[in-house]
Protein backbone atom coordinates (compact mmCIF):
# COMPACT_ATOMS: atom_id res chain seq x y z
CA UNK A 1 0.00 0.00 0.00
CA UNK A 2 1.25 3.40 -0.80
CA UNK A 3 1.63 6.19 1.28
CA UNK A 4 -0.15 9.48 0.56
CA UNK A 5 2.15 13.01 0.81
CA UNK A 6 1.13 14.35 4.29
CA UNK A 7 0.42 18.10 5.07
CA UNK A 8 3.59 18.65 6.11
CA UNK A 9 5.57 17.95 2.62
CA UNK A 10 3.05 19.80 0.86
CA UNK A 11 3.75 23.03 1.99
CA UNK A 12 7.22 23.03 1.39
CA UNK A 13 7.35 21.89 -1.63
CA UNK A 14 4.87 24.52 -2.67
CA UNK A 15 7.65 26.93 -1.14
CA UNK A 16 9.88 25.21 -3.45
CA UNK A 17 8.49 25.70 -6.78
CA UNK A 18 7.76 29.55 -6.15
CA UNK A 19 11.30 29.91 -5.24
CA UNK A 20 12.50 27.99 -8.76
CA UNK A 21 13.29 30.62 -11.56
CA UNK A 22 10.03 30.29 -14.32
CA UNK A 23 10.67 29.52 -17.71
CA UNK A 24 10.19 33.81 -19.11
CA UNK A 25 11.96 36.09 -16.54
CA UNK A 26 9.79 38.96 -15.55
CA UNK A 27 10.14 42.76 -17.09
CA UNK A 28 9.60 45.48 -15.23
CA UNK A 29 6.85 47.53 -14.83
CA UNK A 30 5.73 50.50 -14.40
CA UNK A 31 4.69 49.89 -10.80
CA UNK A 32 7.95 48.17 -9.76
CA UNK A 33 9.85 51.33 -10.81
CA UNK A 34 7.83 53.32 -8.93
CA UNK A 35 8.11 51.29 -5.64
CA UNK A 36 11.55 51.61 -5.99
CA UNK A 37 11.89 54.95 -6.97
CA UNK A 38 9.10 57.02 -5.50
CA UNK A 39 8.93 60.10 -6.36
CA UNK A 40 6.70 61.40 -3.99
CA UNK A 41 8.53 63.03 -0.64
CA UNK A 42 8.21 62.27 2.94
CA UNK A 43 6.63 65.59 3.60
CA UNK A 44 5.55 68.95 1.47
CA UNK A 45 8.53 70.46 -0.22
CA UNK A 46 11.19 67.41 0.78
CA UNK A 47 14.73 67.52 -0.60
CA UNK A 48 18.10 65.52 -0.51
CA UNK A 49 21.59 66.82 0.59
CA UNK A 50 24.93 64.97 0.35
CA UNK A 51 25.49 64.67 3.36
CA UNK A 52 28.98 64.00 5.37
CA UNK A 53 31.56 64.31 8.27
CA UNK A 54 34.60 64.90 8.29
CA UNK A 55 35.08 63.19 4.52
CA UNK A 56 38.70 63.18 2.97
CA UNK A 57 37.38 64.84 0.38
CA UNK A 58 34.44 66.02 -2.10
CA UNK A 59 34.74 62.52 -3.91
CA UNK A 60 34.75 60.64 -0.83
CA UNK A 61 31.74 62.27 0.97
CA UNK A 62 29.13 62.32 -2.01
CA UNK A 63 30.22 58.66 -2.57
CA UNK A 64 29.14 57.63 0.50
CA UNK A 65 26.73 60.02 1.17
CA UNK A 66 23.10 58.28 1.89
CA UNK A 67 20.49 58.65 0.01
CA UNK A 68 17.77 60.13 2.19
CA UNK A 69 15.41 62.97 3.01
CA UNK A 70 16.33 66.14 4.48
CA UNK A 71 14.18 66.10 8.13
CA UNK A 72 11.77 68.77 8.87
CA UNK A 73 13.10 71.62 9.78
CA UNK A 74 15.45 72.19 7.72
CA UNK A 75 15.78 74.10 4.19
CA UNK A 76 19.46 74.22 2.85
CA UNK A 77 22.23 72.29 2.00
CA UNK A 78 25.38 73.38 3.88
CA UNK A 79 29.05 72.53 2.80
CA UNK A 80 32.56 73.09 4.57
CA UNK A 81 35.58 72.44 3.46
CA UNK A 82 39.03 72.65 4.96
CA UNK A 83 41.61 73.07 3.31
CA UNK A 84 45.56 73.41 3.41
CA UNK A 85 47.47 76.69 1.92
CA UNK A 86 47.77 74.39 -1.46
CA UNK A 87 44.48 73.78 -1.63
CA UNK A 88 44.66 70.11 -1.20
CA UNK A 89 41.14 69.04 1.05
CA UNK A 90 41.79 68.41 4.93
CA UNK A 91 37.76 67.68 5.39
CA UNK A 92 34.46 68.03 3.87
CA UNK A 93 31.19 68.62 5.94
CA UNK A 94 27.77 68.15 4.05
CA UNK A 95 24.42 67.93 5.50
CA UNK A 96 20.58 69.65 5.77
CA UNK A 97 20.63 72.76 7.92
CA UNK A 98 17.86 75.16 8.86
CA UNK A 99 18.24 79.44 8.31
CA UNK A 100 20.39 79.91 10.94
CA UNK A 101 23.21 77.89 10.16
CA UNK A 102 23.72 79.58 6.73
CA UNK A 103 24.01 83.07 7.65
CA UNK A 104 27.69 82.97 7.64
CA UNK A 105 28.72 81.92 4.37
CA UNK A 106 32.12 82.76 3.18
CA UNK A 107 36.39 81.89 3.90
CA UNK A 108 38.15 82.22 7.22
CA UNK A 109 41.87 81.75 7.66
CA UNK A 110 43.48 80.29 10.07
CA UNK A 111 46.99 81.60 9.45
CA UNK A 112 48.80 79.54 12.85
CA UNK A 113 47.66 76.58 11.22
CA UNK A 114 47.66 77.13 7.44
CA UNK A 115 44.19 76.09 6.75
CA UNK A 116 41.68 77.74 4.92
CA UNK A 117 37.83 77.03 5.71
CA UNK A 118 34.66 78.09 3.30
CA UNK A 119 31.61 77.60 4.00
CA UNK A 120 28.56 77.90 1.65
CA UNK A 121 24.52 77.12 1.40
CA UNK A 122 21.77 76.23 -0.94
CA UNK A 123 18.81 75.74 -1.49
CA UNK A 124 17.42 73.13 -3.48
CA UNK A 125 17.78 69.18 -3.79
CA UNK A 126 21.41 67.68 -4.11
CA UNK A 127 22.87 71.42 -4.60
CA UNK A 128 25.29 70.97 -2.63
CA UNK A 129 27.44 68.68 -4.71
CA UNK A 130 30.55 70.85 -5.68
CA UNK A 131 32.57 72.78 -2.64
CA UNK A 132 33.15 75.92 -2.09
CA UNK A 133 37.27 76.47 -2.79
CA UNK A 134 37.13 80.34 -2.17
CA UNK A 135 35.05 83.56 -1.53
CA UNK A 136 33.39 83.26 -5.15
CA UNK A 137 32.44 79.67 -4.35
CA UNK A 138 31.78 80.02 -0.62
CA UNK A 139 27.98 82.08 -0.97
CA UNK A 140 24.62 81.50 0.00
CA UNK A 141 22.07 80.57 -2.90
CA UNK A 142 18.07 80.68 -2.47
CA UNK A 143 15.85 80.09 -4.93
CA UNK A 144 13.41 82.65 -3.19
CA UNK A 145 13.99 85.58 -1.35
CA UNK A 146 14.78 85.89 2.47
CA UNK A 147 13.14 88.53 3.29
CA UNK A 148 9.15 87.73 1.87
CA UNK A 149 7.45 91.15 2.29
CA UNK A 150 3.70 90.68 3.07
CA UNK A 151 1.66 90.99 -0.29
CA UNK A 152 -2.10 91.95 -0.60
CA UNK A 153 -4.25 88.56 -1.19
CA UNK A 154 -5.76 89.81 -4.65
CA UNK A 155 -4.03 91.81 -6.65
CA UNK A 156 -8.02 93.09 -7.24
CA UNK A 157 -8.20 94.45 -3.73
CA UNK A 158 -5.53 97.08 -5.06
CA UNK A 159 -6.87 97.74 -8.49
CA UNK A 160 -10.24 98.50 -6.68
CA UNK A 161 -8.37 100.31 -3.80
CA UNK A 162 -6.66 102.79 -6.57
CA UNK A 163 -9.84 102.69 -9.18
CA UNK A 164 -11.51 104.28 -6.21
CA UNK A 165 -9.27 106.85 -4.95
CA UNK A 166 -8.97 107.66 -8.66
CA UNK A 167 -12.91 108.51 -7.96
CA UNK A 168 -12.61 110.10 -4.98
CA UNK A 169 -9.89 112.62 -5.98
CA UNK A 170 -11.07 113.27 -9.53
CA UNK A 171 -14.91 113.98 -7.28
CA UNK A 172 -12.67 116.58 -4.65
CA UNK A 173 -11.62 118.19 -8.01
CA UNK A 174 -14.84 119.26 -9.50
CA UNK A 175 -16.75 119.92 -6.69
CA UNK A 176 -18.08 123.76 -6.59
CA UNK A 177 -15.81 125.85 -4.45
CA UNK A 178 -18.61 127.96 -2.12
CA UNK A 179 -17.84 131.58 -2.10
CA UNK A 180 -18.37 132.78 1.71
CA UNK A 181 -20.23 136.21 0.66
CA UNK A 182 -17.86 139.04 1.88
CA UNK A 183 -19.07 141.44 4.75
Amino acid sequence: MASQPTPAWVLPLCLLATLLPATQPRDFTVKDIVYLHPSTTPYPHGFKCFTCERAADNYECNRWAPDVYCPRGTRYCFSQHMMKATGESVSVTKRCVPLEDCLSTGCTYVKHEEYKICTSCCEGSICNLPLPRNTTDAIFTTLSPLNKTQRLPHPALLTTACLWLGLVSQHWVTLPRVVAPES
